[in-house]
């Protein structure tokens, strides 16, 4: 299982990545280095903000659960202290929500998703 850092306001955070094209191109992304989003508190329940490329979508309708990462319309990232039911293509998930959502606080984030290093 692949597994991703999500850095939320230099707190770290490890995902387990999904398996569709739309996780893979991400990967694909983060090997040419970290991924830096700034994301903007939206609803209540979610950060979104832009990726700054496409990647390719399989949405379909679920319901978001804390730690969710997303993708909406294929070039915003999204990831949820909430839920929501909405369609998307789900891009991975944190493992450990301890202090998820402080670190996420009410306002805007810098968001770093970087591959998990695989030394100890």
């Amino acid at each position: 299982m692949t597994k991703m850092t999500v850095n939320v306001n230099g707190v770290d955070f490890t995902a387990s990545l999904e398996s569709n094209s739309a996780a893979t191109a991400l990967v694909e992304m983060m090997e040419g280095g970290p991924v830096a989003v700034s994301l903007s508190d939206y609803a209540g329940f979610e950060k979104v903000g832009p990726l700054g490329s496409e990647l390719p979508t399989q949405d379909a309708p679920i319901t978001t659960e804390p730690g969710d990462v997303v993708l909406y319309q294929g070039n915003q990232i999204v990831i949820f202290y909430g839920t929501n039911s909405w369609s998307y293509t789900p891009l991975a998930h944190v493992i450990d929500l301890t202090g998820w959502e402080d670190a996420l606080g009410t306002g805007d984030v810098a968001v770093t998703l970087s591959l998990e290093s695989l030394e100890g």
